[in-house]
């Protein structure tokens, strides 16, 4: 039932819907999903793509998506908007830039809002990577809101992070600072067709950088590339070094070390969840052990069998399971174990 549904981008797309929406109900069906299709997820080469406004995100993601199309790839692109703190819609306008990835058969585009979540990614973004993987799509490259310096979340979530920056930038100073750098497995310089002198300087002011940073992968130095998402320019090679970092994080273990701290994450964003959520005044102090059972959500065993404890007792437990994947992730992004 649950492959039937994922197998149309249809399907695929009232899956997400249900994973995002709040409603109890829809929370318990989404655990009952996710646990279903677990078993097919993992095969995908997840990608992050992250920049300031206007970089060109959307129209990079979109030649480049082609291409891979092209080459007989299924490509998912999961597109995270920014949300209006006065009215608290999005636009959701990422997709009108993506005309050729929108229409194309082994191709699926979603647009998701941002909503209060911080570091440019949606709330349920580690979810719905898992559901395009489990419907059948290889290639997932989700692409953040336009963000600043400190925005890294997306790096914990995939398996290459590839930064795209401007030509006249900043100096090599301002290119130490941002800590989106740091994580980066690769900097692409965007709409090098334009000025191509400013985008040569740019790529060796970024090299410069990333020299002085140390590499997260010690067999992986991030490169720097010219890139132009309107002409095509550079995307074969950018493909090409994504496939090269795959084979050197498979053959050391990095690949495997990253995937298991984004299951951690996952639990993690989960339990965050529903400790939120236990923490409304409709939740408080009712004493009632049925309102506990709705609230614990798709989390651990030992949180399970803290159901029959009124909400006080299950914040607590659920308090406890933060921290210890919070422990864990922190030991796992330094290779070693809890």
């Amino acid at each position: 039932m649950v492959a039937a549904d994922l197998s149309s981008r249809a399907g695929l797309a009232r899956a997400i819907t249900l994973v995002e929406s709040r409603r109890a109900d829809h929370r318990d069906a989404a655990r009952r999903l996710l646990e279903t299709v677990m078993p097919d997820t993992g095969n995908a080469e997840r990608i992050g793509v992250t920049g300031p406004p206007g970089v060109g995100k959307s129209t990079f993601i979109d030649a480049f998506g082609t291409l891979l199309t092209g080459a007989g790839h299924r490509v998912a692109v999961l597109a995270v908007d920014p949300t209006s703190k006065r009215t608290g819609g999005s636009i959701l306008g990422d997709k009108t830039r993506m005309e050729r990835l929108a229409v194309d058969p082994n191709a699926f585009v979603r647009p998701s809002p941002a909503g209060a979540s911080l570091g440019g990614v949606a709330r349920t973004t580690r979810e719905t990577i898992l559901l395009c993987e489990a419907a059948g799509y290889d290639v997932i490259i989700v692409e953040t809101v336009g963000v600043g310096q400190s925005e890294t979340v997306v790096a914990d979530m995939v398996d290459f992070f590839l930064a795209l920056m401007l030509p006249n930038s900043g100096d090599e100073l301002q290119g130490i600072k941002k800590g989106v750098l740091e994580a980066a497995d690769m900097i692409a310089v965007n709409k090098s067709d334009i000025d191509p002198e400013a985008a040569r300087r740019a790529g060796r002011t970024y090299a410069n950088a990333l020299h002085i940073l140390e590499p997260i992968d010690p067999d992986w130095n991030p490169p720097t590339r010219l890139v132009s998402g309107a002409t095509g320019d550079g995307l074969d090679e950018v493909w090409s070094l994504i496939e090269q970092h795959r084979k050197i994080s498979s053959a050391n273990g990095a690949r495997e070390a990253a995937r298991r701290t984004a299951r951690s994450l996952v639990r993690f964003a989960a339990c965050r969840r529903d400790h939120d959520r236990l923490r409304q005044p409709e939740w408080r102090g009712t004493g009632n052990p049925q309102s506990a059972q709705t609230g614990a959500g798709w989390l651990p065993a030992r949180i399970h069998r803290s159901r029959s404890c009124d909400p006080a007792c299950l914040r607590r437990a659920i308090e406890r399971e933060l921290w210890l994947a919070w422990l864990h992730t922190r030991f796992r992004s330094r290779g070693m174990a809890l």
